[in-house]
């Protein structure tokens, strides 16, 4: 078995690595910034100073970053991945970050002999651990069939959707999707309980018709018990927003609701709720309302 680097050990990519111990791989990380957990190193988890080290360790390096900068960082910063490089390894960025850096990034890892896939995921924190995540790979073919194994071992749906970049746009398409889903949902408790009608018996009677969705079921839940701990922060979901409207601006495509629900999530992270979960978009929405679908 090939032996795998695992750089960002966070919510999503601690359980992910975890399920790579599990299937009996060697997985590596760095301790530079922070020490690995304890339950991951008693699964065997490997530890190592620096992203460069990790990259000379191993045969495959995976990132699980927030942005684009800490990706740019990881792999070109100081110690950085690309300094461990040699011939024929292959780097899998599974951070949501912008598509246009990531042809950049791409670009130099090739030019070091080594393939590069773009492979964000969907499923927030629940899929992370139920290894059911969504993941979209940009690259080529040879090395997306190399990591597919490593894929299944993280998630179901797993799609080669282009070249590389082509990964990235799909989330971001997808981060369009669940954000203004989550919007209209909120909009529908808000408006439900206001009138006076029980929130949870109106999500209830809805998961049975055509509004039923994933996020309803699973995001409205959260609304109406009001736990926003978070799965995925609202940061994180204004960061994709906004690859989504730099996107648009440079395509001179218009996304109206895209932006909406931008501002709402810039509302709540302005009233202290940036780290809340982004079905805590409902706040917002609240706020306006005068009121609570609680």
């Amino acid at each position: 078995m090939e032996k795998i680097g695992f750089i960002g050990l966070g919510i999503m990519g601690a359980p992910m690595a975890g399920h790579l111990l599990d299937a009996g791989y060697t997985v590596v990380t760095s301790d530079h910034r922070s020490k690995p957990s304890a339950d991951l190193v008693a699964k065997g988890l490997q530890a190592v100073t620096g992203n460069s080290a990790v990259a000379k360790a191993t045969d495959i390096i995976i990132m699980m970053v927030p942005d684009t900068p800490q990706v740019d960082d990881v792999l070109f910063g100081e110690s950085g991945v690309a300094s461990g490089l040699s011939k024929g390894k292959l780097v899998i960025d599974m951070s949501s970050i912008s598509p246009i850096a990531t042809k950049e990034f791409a670009k130099k890892i090739n030019g070091l002999g080594c393939d590069y896939l773009d492979a964000p995921v969907s499923g927030g924190e629940v899929g992370a651990k139920a290894a059911s995540l969504t993941i979209m790979v940009g690259g080529e073919e040879k090395p997306f069939e190399r990591a597919k194994p490593i894929f299944e071992k993280m998630g179901k749906n797993i799609t080669l959707v282009g070249p590389n970049s082509v990964g990235q746009t799909t989330k971001v398409a997808n981060q369009i999707v669940v954000a203004l889903t989550i919007e209209a949902v909120a909009e529908a408790l808000v408006f439900a309980s206001k009138a006076g009608a029980d929130p949870a018996k109106v999500r209830q009677a809805l998961m049975g018709g055509l509004a039923s969705s994933r996020i309803l079921e699973v995001h409205g839940e959260r609304m109406i018990k009001r736990t926003f701990a978070p799965g995925f922060r609202i940061e994180l979901h204004q960061k994709d927003l906004n690859l989504a409207l730099e996107g648009a601006r440079s395509l001179g495509v218009s996304l109206p609701n895209t932006s909406t629900t931008q501002q709402l999530f810039n509302s709540c992270a302005a009233n202290g709720g940036a780290k809340d979960d982004h079905s805590g978009l409902v706040k917002a929405l609240e706020r306006m309302a005068g009121h609570d679908v609680a």
